[in-house]
């Protein structure tokens, strides 16, 4: 819920405790909103509008409000920051549930679904470095499959991309069953596991897995360059683990 009000969410702030959350989106999708309604223990309010926009001439959308200035405080202070945000916005402070953020995040501004030539994908557009950089550690250290952030050129906004079976195994993971998601996306994601790879198309990359010897190797060396020359892994691959283990992301193994 909080990675799609990042994304998605506007916070309004006005005269002294004045201001108001919104979430517009597609009428279709209104059942998300309700769910939204029935976790948050506030006041809010769920209305449709029909207007005309530059893709249609009638568009129906559902508009979830919430004016609580004891809500705001706790969305500003956990990360959502008021007016323009795209750039801003970073995941959470403090411990926090990552596939479920990071679904949410998907939820708002990314695609799951398969290419014109029918290859399964699973990708995120968005203006924030911390949020795409968070995506690409978590997804690298689940798939093993690295992506390099980069702006695109034409507006500054980050396209990250997953395709074959990385989408499958990152889509499953993400959309599990009964999650909290908007039901389309979730189906798209459920679908992705009917692909099978043609044959003849080159192999997929096999990830290789970290073991707790490996671990153990690296925090006693305390550096990439010199892990990856003992491991047979890239100095890269070394930096991310090293991290993630001085964070607590992955638990550190008993040297017994």
């Amino acid at each position: 819920m909080f990675g799609f009000l990042q994304a998605d969410g506007h916070l309004a702030q006005g005269v002294g405790q004045k201001g108001k959350l919104s979430v517009e989106i597609n009428a279709r999708d209104i059942e998300l909103l309700r769910q939204f309604q029935k976790l948050t223990p506030y006041y809010s309010s769920i209305h449709e509008r029909t207007r005309s926009t530059n893709f249609a001439e009638t568009h129906t959308s559902a508009v979830w409000s919430l004016c609580s200035f004891e809500a705001r405080t706790l969305l500003d202070d956990l990360g959502l920051p008021h007016g323009r945000k795209s750039k801003t916005i970073s995941p959470p402070r403090g411990e926090f549930a990552q596939r479920d953020y990071l679904r949410g995040v998907i939820d708002a501004d990314g695609s799951v679904g398969y290419t014109g030539k029918g290859f399964p994908f699973i990708s995120l557009t968005t203006a924030s470095t911390a949020i795409g950089t968070h995506l690409c550690q978590y997804a690298q250290e689940f798939t093993g499959v690295a992506r390099n952030l980069k702006r695109n050129a034409r507006d500054g906004i980050y396209n990250v991309l997953y395709m074959m079976e990385a989408a499958q195994k990152l889509a499953a993971h993400l959309y599990y069953p009964g999650c909290l998601s908007l039901e389309r996306k979730r189906a798209a994601a459920g679908s992705l596991a009917d692909w099978a790879r043609p044959a003849g198309m080159r192999a997929a990359h096999t990830a290789r897995r970290w073991n707790e010897h490996e671990d153990l190797i690296l925090l006693e060396l305390n550096s990439p360059k010199a892990a990856a020359d003992e491991l047979g892994r890239t100095v890269q691959s070394c930096s991310l683990r090293l991290w993630r283990l001085r964070t607590g992301r992955v638990p550190v193994p008993d040297k017994r």
